[in-house]
């Protein structure tokens, strides 16, 4: 909200009348006149509003009545009312309500409350306000303002001193802006000043304006005051410091430099008050300044040292930047001074102030070039800039050469800082920046950023004493200072002269006949502009006058510098000033430059010709500074660089290793970027640099690489070269450089072009020199230079062809290997490049430059050495890569080349051959004649055969395949033209009378040429070398089954009898014969895996391979090779392969056997999941030839065909061949070929599985689960196909392969992947594959005649041995096998299979088949139901000792379906006899399992008890439903017997060992109860025919009433004597079992007939009576239930007697 807005005002109102009631709150008792005057203000004040419109204005009119009342209340001095007067008053200072009458009289106020001391922070707030908000204060007023706060500013309290100096300073600036602000408004009129008057009465400023008047006299009085003299204008001042003053002036001087410009009453002052002051005051000898002691004397006597001489130098710093112009001569008289300040024996201090000061001008180019025009460049005066330089250079060599205090103990610092020289390598540490030389250190600190001067010591302001300066301080100060220097001249000299280029473009546009001439001093003869030449003059000026003492100082720090940055910053100010000199063509400067970047990339004493003879022309002009000579690499300093390489040094007396440090590497690529940037103004100092790069490039062995670019490369001899990481990584960046550099000659013109060469050469022939007659290494740079240059100038190559050859070839002849192959390599890559580059006209229609090209190729052949021929060959292969196509009829030359390799050559001739082979392969076979094709498969074959290099043997193999596929595509058309050549062929050999000679020659040519490549793949399947042999294997096989096809029928003869059974008669033999040592592990870099560590393991493999592979080809070409007439015998010779194969002692080779053998019936092994084919080949690892014979194509590309088999058939073999009727292609309906399979079968079954016979030691080898698996699987499908003619015989033989491998123990170390965990319980797949064997039969006896169900015995005798291994696992011959869960699985021991689930299972296959067939003749008369029996009572009699608790509940579960079935049947042949025997074996059994022998496991539960007791009670069940009922069929014994047993089990005897909790459960309550039943039941039917039974019977019931009556007496005597105790558990059990007997025999005898019950029995339940009503007292609740069911029953007895009741008798 603005101050004159309404509201605001209407605020204003308010707060004043505010506080105008206020202080006449306050005044009311002790001062009544202040109190009136604000009443009566509050009067006045409300008169104004009530009557103004413009109310602001009107209270500025009564001002002075207005603010009357706070003066007075001021003036009581009290501090509570002159803070709210002072608050009030500010109020309305800044609502600029104050007339100038009012603000006088404020002033007077404030002067008084100044004078007593009080609210001083008030005042100096009131007085800012004040003279900030308006401008009515001026004149006398303004200074009487100005000096109160300079008196504040000399109190005793700290804080109003600090802000009456903040007061003043704010004060000083208002009265200068008012000046400027009174000048903008006066800027349009236009006034004629007087002239200066010359006297210097500070009246004369009647000239001015009012606010410039006040700022003069106030500028005037600073100066009187710095002086100590009185001043004119501040009336009243007491005292004043010169430091103050200093500081104010520098303000005004710095902050309005227009003001002393634009006004010469202000020149004025400058130049006849300030400068004379700082001249006076500089003098070093007025160190006090004695000031009267005086009231009015402004100064108290202090030490004014170093403050003062610090804000003097600020003030010249600003008067130098600012008024040069104006201060010519003055400005001369401070540079000289600054310059001597830089003296050695000046204090440190002072020394770093100048240093300061010298700085802030080094950053002002435009400022040193006024100095070199206005001083170095006129006669008889003082060479300022130079001084400037030099004094910069001897002040930084002074700091090395005079250790100051701090710096004696330097020189152990760095070791103490973990410091630069500790590590040598030791890059990684952050050490601090510093310089380092003969031993003085010198840190270095960053001061400013790049280009501004920020300095440190003269903005201490606050200080008193001189500061301690820190060590290196100033050094660093310098160093910025000279980089600044370097960096601002020559960026200005080259803006200026980029600005003149542009200008002689244009000139050149406009006027192109003319010359544009600007020859440096000629003085502007001929020139379109003088002013440009007069800056060449003023540019040289410079260069001159400041290069020495650059270079002097920027070579020490160099030198000294250990810090990458800084070392950085020298390098890039000496490449600036060396490419600054070279644009202006002064070549000495230039050179110097140069040189010194040079010597310092090289290491110290490094001897260089050409560079210490360039150094002596310089040291012969002196350019030494304050007498010492300019030394540019000193030997000291080396001690604390990191060193990054270490090197043989390229000179030709040898002088051990040199070593590089990390700057050199740094000064090196400042070189490259010199050479590269600023190629063009080298002139003849290319010689130099390209020595230099030389040199570097030898010692960080840097070896040229493709196309001459240097790489980091190895040195051939010794340990030369050592590199560290730090130097590895900048290496490629460095190579990069210098190829680029070596790139950019292209945009040389001719004349310079001409220059490098022959620099090159010149280089280069120096290396030859030194190469000769020693063997060391020599240096290729100049050779790998020469190519790159030839490289990119390959437009204009005419002109340097002869001569760059011609020097190569030269190179190509040298003694030197390293140099010949580098002449060579140098030589080839120009001639590939040659031919490469699209010349205009193109080399097709240029040949004689492309003869030109090759011309030096043709010459390599007549260089003797290996080495050349390697790379003539190498060359051969690019040119091949590039021009192949046009070679035409040199094809077979090229090809006899290519293949003339033998086993004595090296790898690298061989690789480089095979190379050129690759390419042909791949590219050039359509582009060749066909004649050539089978050369090209003889070449690949020698490939393969050579035994040095592995990976082309494999490679060549892979080259076959491809030209397989050539064939195959191309057939059609290199049928024909085979066809054409022999015809040709044969015409001639007629004419000679000769037999046309050619290998497989009854065959046509194309097949030939197949023929030829199956031969050689056959030679190559037998190899000595494994991956040969398998690759070789692979291609083959492939190959015939992709492009057998188109083979013609006669030829598939040769295949399979000349190349396939030859092959595995081959493989055959040397895998029975091969070595069984163990290799180690081949050339210690190849690890073998144990499953290939020997020959034979390996050679195992390769049989795998060739009988998958033949067997394949049987199986998908059978209907093509039964049309050939020796099928059968193929057949035998294939089986009779097979099985040798699946018999040898080999896991691999066996299991692989069957594989075959199951192929080649088609015989798919089940897959899960899937009845694809062709997932179920992959599964076993065949390849799914079956789906398509096509679809295989092997390792190379897959061939996309889209025309179907038949049409291709008879497309190749004419139409004699028919195709096969659909759907019989892969039938094999010969039953003779099936019983020759069956035979091989059996004979591979027996030998396998037959245990062995003697002792175990000899044991050498078990056939593996997964062999037997698959040759179990093998039977059902081979059954299908012989199940005609199969008799009881066969199956006896299959019976005992069957038993045979069931029985076959696993290694305990296959066991974990084989054998599931103990708990489990599955079936190993060859169990399962055993019972699908039997599985088929039996299905196929179920269907099949009626003769055929003989075999049905046979089958459950199989399945009963199996089901007796649940108890008794089966011996295999006498091995000892462990238990699978003692075998431990890191010992070498056999383990038996877990068998418990194979015979569970047989049990239940049994179970099923016996279901099916118990009434078959066959079943009935071999006692089958009777083996049941026998085999199952093992488990059930064993019961809680089987080895798994499931096998005697099977058994249980199994006997009672089997009875269920089989009793019916034994009924029914009761009368045949056939059953007699299984009666008693019956009995057995069940008598075996109710009462066994072994005890259930502690830790059985409950719940799994009474689920036990549950089976035992379906048993009896069983015997009360299917065998007491029809007791007549049945042997009487039996029945005796099963009688027997119930009654055992009616009478309950309890195992003592239970604890009381279970007993009652662990009773088989449940079972007892059971039996008790049965028996009672058949005790009182009326069936009881024999006296014998009815005698078990009565007996059983007389023996249980007795013991019931005796546990009822005992429990009521017990329950009486234990008192309160309860019984024992145990015995409160019994009573409640007998109390359920009682009522369970009471519910029987209701049901029976009377005359069925012994009259005895009567009388011993009646007599319970009694004993029962006495049990009524007890207490168990329990008991009484049980009680109460007894008692029930009894009331059937509480009827009267039947009349015919006599004594009790009936």
């Amino acid at each position: 909200m603005s101050t004159s807005s309404p509201e605001a005002v209407k605020k204003l109102l308010e707060n004043m009348q505010t506080d105008l009631r206020s202080l006449s709150m306050e005044c009311k008792k002790k001062f009544p006149p202040v109190k009136e005057a604000a009443e009566s203000g509050i009067v006045k004040i409300k008169t104004i509003a009530a009557r103004n419109t413009d109310i602001l204005a009107a209270l500025k009119e009564n001002s002075s009545e207005v603010v009357q009342p706070f003066l007075m209340g001021c003036g009581t001095k009290e501090p509570k009312i002159t803070q709210l007067c002072l608050a009030a008053i500010q109020r309305l200072m800044s609502h600029e309500v104050v007339s100038e009458a009012a603000a006088g009289n404020i002033i007077n106020m404030l002067w008084q409350l100044m004078e007593n001391g009080l609210e001083e922070l008030k005042l100096l707030q009131t007085v800012l306000v004040l003279l900030t908000t308006n401008t009515v204060v001026h004149d006398e007023v303004l200074s009487k303002a100005i000096v109160l706060c300079f008196r504040l500013h000399f109190t005793k309290d700290n804080i109003t001193n600090n802000t009456a100096a903040a007061t003043v300073r704010q004060v000083v600036t208002v009265v200068f802006e008012r000046m400027v602000a009174e000048d903008e408004r006066f800027k349009g009129i236009v006034e004629q000043p007087p002239p200066v008057q010359g006297n210097t009465n500070r009246r004369s400023v009647s000239t001015l304006r009012p606010s410039a008047k006040d700022a003069y006299m106030l500028f005037q009085d600073l100066c009187q005051l710095v002086n100590a003299d009185a001043p004119y204008w501040l009336v009243g001042m007491t005292e004043m410091t010169r430091t103050f003053g200093l500081e104010l002036l520098e303000s005004v001087l710095n902050d309005f430099p227009g003001v002393f410009l634009q006004h010469q009453e202000f020149s004025f002052l400058l130049k006849e008050r300030v400068c004379p002051l700082v001249i006076k005051l500089f003098s070093p000898n007025i160190k006090f300044r004695q000031g009267s002691s005086s009231a009015a004397s402004p100064a108290p006597v202090e030490k004014p040292y170093f403050p003062i001489c610090m804000r003097l130098l600020r003030v010249v710093s600003v008067l130098i930047k600012h008024f040069y112009s104006l201060l010519v001569t003055e400005c001369e008289i401070f540079l000289s001074l600054l310059v001597k300040f830089l003296d050695g024996e000046k204090p440190q201090w002072l020394r770093a102030v100048a240093v300061e000061s010298v700085h802030r001008l080094c950053v002002q180019p435009h400022l040193l070039r006024s100095f070199c025009q206005s001083y170095d460049m006129k006669q008889h005066s003082t060479k300022v800039f130079r001084d400037i330089v030099n004094a910069l250079g001897s002040f930084i060599q002074s700091l090395f050469i005079v250790p100051n205090a701090g710096n004696t103990a330097a020189v152990s610092a760095p070791a103490a800082q973990g410091g630069p020289g500790t590590g040598g390598v030791s890059g990684n540490l952050t050490t601090q920046a510093a310089f380092e030389y003969r031993g003085t250190w010198i840190p270095l600190m960053t001061v400013s950023v790049q280009g501004s001067a920020k300095a440190t010591y003269l903005e201490m302001l606050d200080k008193v004493e001189p500061p301690s300066i820190p060590e290196g301080y100033a050094m660093s100060v310098a160093f910025s200072a000279l980089l600044d220097l370097v960096r601002g001249i020559t960026s200005m000299i080259e803006r200026e002269l980029a600005m003149e280029e542009e200008a002689a473009a244009e000139f050149r546009e406009a006027h192109p006949d003319k010359e544009w001439q600007l020859q440096p001093g000629e003085n502007g003869q001929g020139m379109i502009c003088v002013s440009i030449s007069g800056a060449h003059l003023v540019w040289e000026e410079m260069v001159s006058a400041c290069w020495c003492g650059l270079l002097a100082a920027l070579s020490l720090l160099l030198d000294a510098s250990t810090d990458e940055t800084a070392t950085e910053n020298i390098l890039k100010a000496e490449l600036t000033m060396a490419s600054l000199c070279g644009r202006l063509g002064l070549v000495t400067p230039r050179d110097a430059f140069i040189t010194a970047i040079c010597k310092a990339s090289l290491p110290p004493h490094y001897t260089l010709t050409a560079l210490s003879s360039n150094t002596a022309n310089l040291s012969s002009k002196a350019y030494s500074i304050q007498g010492q000579s300019v030394q540019i690499i000193s030997p000291s300093s080396e001690s604390h660089q990191q060193v990054v390489a270490v090197g043989q040094p390229l000179t030709a007396q040898p002088q051990g290793t040199v070593v590089l440090t990390a700057k050199n590497i740094q000064c090196m690529r400042t070189l490259l970027n010199l050479a590269h940037c600023h190629g063009a103004v080298l002139g003849t100092s290319w010689q130099l640099v390209l020595a230099t790069l030389q040199h570097l490039v030898w010692i960080l062995g840097l070896k040229p690489g493709v196309g001459g670019a240097l790489k980091p490369g190895r040195a051939v001899e010794g340990p030369s070269t050592v590199l560290t990481t730090a130097v590895m990584t900048d290496l490629p960046v460095i190579s990069n450089i210098l190829s680029r550099l070596f790139e950019s000659s292209q945009y040389l013109d001719d004349v310079s072009l001409h220059h490098l060469i022959n620099a090159l050469c010149s280089l280069s022939l120096e290396a030859m020199e030194m190469a000769y007659g020693n063997n060391k290494e020599p240096s290729l740079f100049a050779v790998a230079k020469l190519l790159e240059t030839g490289l990119v100038n390959m437009d204009r190559i005419e002109i340097l062809w002869r001569p760059l050859t011609g020097h190569l070839l030269e190179v190509c002849q040298h003694p030197n290997s390293r140099m010949r192959e580098w002449g060579a390599e140098a030589l080839t890559a120009l001639i590939k490049a040659g031919l490469a580059y699209k010349h205009d006209p193109p080399l097709a229609q240029n040949q004689r430059l492309q003869l030109l090209l090759l011309n030096p190729l043709k010459e390599l052949s007549n260089v003797l050495h290996a080495d050349i021929r390697q790379k003539q060959l190498e060359s051969v292969l690019q040119i091949l890569q590039s021009q192949g196509d046009s070679l035409g009829p040199g094809w077979p030359l090229v090809l006899g080349v290519i293949g003339a390799i033998r086993n004595d050559q090296g790898e690298s001739l061989i690789r480089t051959a095979f190379q050129c082979l690759q390419l042909v392969v791949t590219d050039f076979l359509p582009t060749m004649p066909c004649t050539c094709l089978q050369i090209v498969v003889d070449v690949a074959g020698s490939f393969g055969l050579q035994n040095q290099e592995l990976n082309i043997s494999l490679t060549s193999i892979g080259l076959l395949w491809n030209i397989s596929d050539y064939f195959f595509q191309r057939g059609e058309a290199i049928t024909q033209e085979l066809g054409r050549e022999e015809e040709a062929l044969q015409k001639q050999a007629q004419e000679k009378g000769e037999t046309l000679n050619r290998p497989f020659h009854p065959a046509p040519p194309f097949d030939c040429l197949w023929l030829c490549l199956y031969a050689k793949l056959g030679e190559l399947c037998v190899d000595p070398r494994p991956a040969v042999r398998k690759s070789a294997g692979q291609t083959l096989f492939s190959t015939i089954a992709a492009h057998g096809t188109l083979l013609q029928q006669p030829t598939w003869h040769i295949v399979i009898w000349k190349v396939l059974f030859h092959l595995l008669d081959c493989v055959r033999t040397s895998s029975t014969t091969a070595d069984k040592e163990k290799i180690e592990s081949g050339g210690g870099n190849i690890l073998i895996h144990h499953s290939r560590d020997t020959a034979e393991k390996q050679w195992a493999e390769t049989w795998v391979l060739t009988l998958a592979g033949v067997a394949r080809i049987f199986n998908t070409r059978r209907y093509l090779l039964q049309q050939l007439g020796d099928f059968f015998e193929a057949w035998e010779v294939l089986l009779n392969h097979i099985q040798s194969a699946a018999l040898s002692k080999n896991n691999e080779v066996s299991l692989a056997a069957l594989k075959s053998f199951q192929e080649i019936l088609q015989i798919v092994t089940p897959v899960k999941d899937s009845d694809k084919a062709g997932d179920a080949f992959a599964a076993m690892g065949v390849p799914p030839v079956l789906i398509d014979p096509l679809s295989a194509s092997g390792p190379g590309r897959p061939l996309v065909r889209s025309d179907s088999l038949v049409e291709r058939l008879t497309r190749y073999n004419g139409a004699e061949l028919q195709a096969p009727p659909p759907g019989e292609e892969s039938a094999l309906e010969d039953s003779a070929l099936w019983w020759s399979a069956w035979n091989t079968w059996y004979r591979t079954g027996t030998d396998s599985t037959r245990p062995p016979s003697g002792p175990t030691e000899k044991l050498s080898f078990i056939p593996s689960q997964p062999f037997l698996t698959a040759l179990i699987q093998i039977f059902p499908a081979l059954y299908q196909h012989i199940k005609a003619n199969f008799s009881m015989e066969d199956l006896k033989k299959l019976g005992v392969i069957l038993h045979g491998a069931v029985s076959v123990p696993i290694s305990s170390d296959a066991s974990p992947f084989i054998l599931p965990s103990y708990t489990e319980a599955v079936l190993t797949s060859l169990q399962e594959a055993v019972l699908t064997s039997l599985d088929v039969l039996q299905k196929a006896i179920c269907v099949g005649p009626e003769n055929l169900q003989v075999m049905y015995p046979a089958i459950f005798e199989q399945l009963l041995l199996f089901v007796e291994f649940s108890c008794k696992p089966p011996q295999y011959g006498r091995m000892e096998t462990k238990h699978v869960a003692n075998a431990k699985y890191n010992q070498a021991e056999w383990v038996a299979l877990n068998y418990v689930p194979f015979a569970e299972r047989s049990l239940e296959v049994m179970v099923d088949l016996y279901h099916k067939t118990a009434c078959h003749k066959a079943v009935i008369n071999e006692k089958v139901l009777q083996n049941i029996i026998k085999t199952l009572r093992m488990p059930l009699g064993l019961k809680y000792a089987c080895p798994s608790e499931s096998t005697w509940k099977l058994a249980v579960s199994s006997l009672l379906k089997v009875l269920s079935i089989g009793l019916p049947v034994a009924r029914q042949h009761a009368s045949s006899g056939k059953f007699d025997t299984m009666w008693p074996e019956l009995a057995n059994a069940f008598e075996d399992f109710l009462f066994t022998k072994s005890t259930p496991p502690d830790n059985l539960s409950i719940q799994e008890f009474q689920k036990n007791e549950a089976i035992d009670v379906e048993v009896v069940q069983l015997i009360s439903t299917e065998i007491l009922p029809f007791a007549n069929f049945i042997p009487k014994d039996f029945v005796g017997q099963i009688m027997a047993m119930l009654n055992r089990g009616s009478i309950h005897s309890q195992s003592p060992s239970f604890t009381e909790a279970e007993i009652d459960v662990r009773m088989r309550e449940e079972f007892s109860k059971v039996c008790f039943e049965t028996l009672l039941q058949f005790s009182f039917s009326n069936k009881v025919s024999t006296p014998q039974e009815g005698y078990i019977s009565r007996m059983a019931l007389s023996v249980l009433l007795k013991r019931s009556q005796d546990v009822l007496r005992r429990y009521v005597e017990d329950e009486r004597l234990s008192g309160r105790c309860p019984l024992p558990r145990q015995q409160v059990t019994e009573i409640i079992f007998v109390l359920k007997a009682i009522s369970t025999l009471m519910d029987s005898l209701k049901k029976t007939q009377p005359e069925n019950v012994d009259g005895n029995t009567w009388a011993q339940v009646i007599a319970l009576y009694p004993t029962l009503v006495e049990c009524i007292t007890c207490s168990s609740s329990e008991v009484s239930s049980a009680l109460k069911e007894a008692l029930g029953p009894f009331k059937d007895f509480m009827q009267p007697p039947v009349s015919r009741v006599q004594n009790g008798e009936s």
